[in-house]
């Protein structure tokens, strides 16, 4: 797309001619099992292989957007795809090639601290989150650069020996980026919702079974006891991985316990709505009441009034409007935490804890509907089983967000990834319909504000056993 490149940010970054992207959509970025002799060829070469495959998803997930596209910043929550692109690429080069690389010399000195997010360790320069869409300098095509730069310079990296301690960084610097492809895509969600022409992130529909009716609840029981709930980290492989805030692995005792065998859908929340819930105290705690009354909540976040359908429902998603009467059977996603506990208040059950999530999922394959199927939404399930344990919705649960017993962040400013974070959050499991496949697995442990939305969240019940 022809267009005026931007002015230079510097003298010496001058823009270059726009490069034609074309790339796929969708491309699995799959977990490569490494050994822990990593640093032969061997190793190497799969370590390199799997860093091209999550850094080319991030490409394909951007590819259909314009550099106007990737400027919006819709909610304080979110942030501009440009933005993304950039802080992703930032943390490879100050915590792998600065350290690592010998002779480094960094793409721009400015962008050590315009794309730092939240590491005061690293200087107390770092731009309000509220911003980020004000930055039409660097163009996207300098942060396009920005990342065959650093990706050069990985590949050189990569090309040699490396230690333990750069090995790890870079596989945390993968999830990293994981984590940001997902935000992208919620990101942009919201963008182009409350932008007024309304358009969609990808065309096409994604109700490739419009007939399937979701599976009447069925509850399934586990008899509780002294448990071990955690991620064990495999000491004798170096690139074996989780986030700090999923350790140690130790020890909880659960009473015997319920939970459902599929999220809650969209027709099952219509009821609650129609049944007058959000307008009824009682089912709400306080500050969940406070939040419904002062934003004047009626419904999941994407939904609007529609009296063309039979519902009076239609929902926003990535492939633009729907008729909620094609999504009855679908998950109920962009609901906060106050909805899915007032809804399950309603219900008679309440939500699971962290803990009994955890061992429900345990066992269970790592797969469902995420972002590596390109649906881009949350799908009905057939069965009875256990159910969209991973995929489709991330699932509140009733924890807040704490340090388990003996928790040990990372060293130096990476200690600030997750533990300064937990206070006033709450946790949530499983991953959703935009996650990549390979970053979800029983231990993790997503966390967000009580009345956060933008993100696809949704609701399983639980309850105390009846046996």
């Amino acid at each position: 797309m022809n267009r005026i490149l931007a002015l230079r940010l510097h003298t010496n970054l001058a823009p270059q001619p726009r490069r034609t992207r074309t790339l796929t959509l969708f491309r699995p970025a799959q977990q490569i099992p490494l050994k822990p002799e990593y640093a032969q060829e061997e190793g190497l070469s799969a370590l390199r292989s799997q860093y091209k495959a999550v850094r080319s998803v991030t490409c394909s997930l951007t590819a259909n957007m314009s550099a106007e596209d990737q400027m919006v910043q819709s909610c304080p929550e979110a942030s501009p795809m440009k933005w993304h692109q950039a802080h992703t690429t930032w943390f490879f080069e100050t915590f792998v090639l600065h350290p690592f690389l010998p002779d480094y010399k960094p793409f721009h000195q400015d962008f050590r601290w315009l794309f730092n997010s939240y590491y005061n360790a690293l200087g107390s320069q770092i731009p309000e989150k509220r911003i980020r869409a004000s930055l039409s300098r660097p163009s996207l095509d300098q942060i396009l650069d920005f990342r065959a730069y650093v990706d050069r310079a990985m590949e050189t990296l990569l090309g040699g020996r490396i230690d333990n301690e750069a090995a790890r960084l870079i596989i945390l610097g993968l999830n990293h980026e994981q984590q940001h492809q997902e935000l992208m895509l919620t990101d942009i969600k919201h963008a182009f919702f409350v932008n007024l022409l309304h358009p969609a992130y990808d065309d096409g529909s994604f109700v490739d079974e419009p007939n399937i009716s979701a599976p009447e609840l069925v509850w399934h029981d586990f008899s509780g006891g002294l448990l071990e709930i955690g991620y064990q980290p495999d000491a004798r492989n170096s690139l074996d991985f989780c986030f700090d805030n999923e350790t140690p692995r130790h020890r909880v005792y659960l009473e015997p316990f319920q939970i459902a065998s599929r999220d809650v859908t969209c027709r099952e929340y219509l009821e609650f709505m129609l049944d007058d819930a959000y307008s009824r105290a009682e089912f709400w705690l306080s500050e969940g009441w406070e939040t419904v009354s002062h934003l004047r909540w009626e419904a999941p976040l994407y939904w609007e009034r529609d009296a063309t359908d039979e519902t009076g429902w239609r929902v926003f998603t990535l492939r633009g409007w729907h008729p909620l009467s094609a999504l009855l059977d679908t998950p109920v996603c962009h609901v906060s935490y106050f909805e899915a506990d007032a809804f399950a208040r309603w219900r008679g059950c309440r939500l699971p804890t962290e803990a009994e999530w955890e061992i429900a999922a345990s066992g269970k394959t790592l797969a469902g509907n995420l972002l590596d199927t390109g649906k881009l939404h949350p799908a009905a399930t057939k069965s009875s089983g256990i159910e969209q344990m991973f995929g489709d919705c991330w699932e509140w649960t009733a924890s807040a967000y704490s340090a388990y017993p003996g928790y040990k962040p990372l060293p130096g400013p990476l200690s600030e990834y997750n533990g300064k974070f937990m206070s006033s959050q709450m946790i949530l499991r499983g991953g959703s319909c935009v996650t990549p496949a390979s970053h979800v697995r029983p231990t993790y442990r997503n966390f967000f504000q009580p009345a956060t939305r933008w993100q696809f969240t949704g609701i399983r019940l639980a309850s105390a056993s009846n046996s």
